[in-house]
Parts: structure tokens; sequence; C-alpha cells
């Protein structure tokens, strides 16, 4: 069973939606309001356009693959899938075909093959459905996917993120926006994934664009706003 996309807004209302979540957010925090007024340019989606196209199986494969590994890792993993799919990440009846040992070939271990297998089945006999899940609200899609073996809340936050592109997503327990917070608002020790969401609840319901704005402070000159 193929996926389906999750429907895109066009260029001139998604930059009339930053704009607007841009102005409450400088209003709602002095420290996202300072990376807005350094980066007035800024494309929060910049770094989603440079990861290979995915549906939203493709994100949770992303995802997985990319538990407890560094970006530069993920991104390596992720080459090596492409290229045994022919230079795509691969639909559910794609993965299911090919027997398990050549993604953990691809450097998947055997516990996110297991779990990428799992999802696989899931979606091609109807358990999951992509049209279903892209309609539900934050909460119901991520019980629904974190009740899958090996998918926990951070997997299926960034499903919301990169695959349907939700307005008001965050992910507590990823540990480059944990530092990313500790950088900018001062903090002396490692936020706690509670900390987190008490520091972003004030950015409600804008979280997916503060989030990115400090994920980027991570990886450019912006760390010490």
């Amino acid at each position: 069973m193929a996926t389906t996309k999750a429907p895109r807004t066009d260029s001139a209302t998604r930059q009339t939606q930053l704009r607007l979540a841009q102005k409450y957010l400088r209003k709602a925090d002095p420290v996202i309001g300072r990376f807005i007024e350094r980066r007035p340019d800024f494309d929060p989606y910049a770094w989603i356009e440079e990861l290979p196209p995915m549906d939203l199986f493709g994100s949770l494969l992303f995802q997985i693959a990319g538990q407890q590994l560094s970006v530069a890792a993920t991104r390596r993993t992720l080459e090596r899938v492409t290229t045994l799919f022919g230079g795509h990440l691969p639909s559910p009846s794609e993965v299911l075909a090919v027997d398990a040992g050549e993604l953990r070939t691809a450097g998947l271990s055997w516990r996110k093959v297991n779990t990428i297998r799992d999802l696989a089945e899931r979606f091609t006999d109807g358990r999951l459905h992509t049209e279903r899940l892209v309609k539900l609200p934050d909460d119901e899609f991520i019980a629904e996917l974190t009740s899958v073996p090996g998918v926990g809340p951070w997997t299926a936050q960034g499903a919301l993120l990169v695959a349907l592109r939700r307005e008001d997503v965050v992910l507590p327990g990823d540990l480059a926006l944990r530092k990313a917070i500790r950088n900018a608002y001062r903090i002396d020790h490692l936020p706690n994934q509670e900390e987190v969401l008490e520091i972003a609840e004030k950015w409600r319901p804008y979280r997916s664009l503060a989030t990115s704005y400090l994920f980027a402070s991570a990886y450019g000159p912006d760390d010490d706003v």
C-alpha cells in the first residue's frame, strides 16, 4: 500500500503564516525574538528541503535511523539506505521485499531493522493508514505511533515536524535542542525534558518555529545570542 504525502501550503501562504508566527514569538519570548531579529530571512524548512523526499513512512524511517546517532551519522546511514533502494527512500512494500540482512548492511542496527519492518507491515496491512494518521491531532498521532515497539515520542514528534509540518511541535528529548536551549537561555545545566516543555509553553501555538530557530543556532553563528 502506497503512503500519501501530507498536503503542503503554497509559498505565499507559508510566508504569511511565517510572518504572523514571528510577530507572535517576538512578543512571547525575547530570547526567540533576538533570533528572529538577527535572521529576518530565516527559512524554518530549509533543513527539511535538504533531506531526500519523504512521505510519512519515509520520515519515520528517517527518525528511526537517527535514534541515538549524530546528524552526520544519520545522513550517512540514510545515504546507504537510499542507495539500496535505487536512490530513494523505500515504501513499506519495498522494505518488506528485501532481506532484513540488507537493511542491516546499510548501517541499521537489528533493533532498528525490526522496528522499520514492523512499521512496514502495519502500513501494508492497514493497521496504520497515512490518510487517517495525518488527520489526527498531534497527541493522538503520537499515541498511535508510540504503540509500535521501538517508536518513542521523539520519533513520532519528528515525523509530525518533518512529514506533516505541524506548527506546534517540540522535541523535549532531543539532545541538540536541549543544548541549544541551555546556551540561548544561559542555563547553568543541561535542561531536562520537563524544563524544555516549561520554556516551550510560551511559544504555543508556534513551538515548531521556535524549535527550528534553536536547532539553527546549534549549527550556526547565533549560539551566543
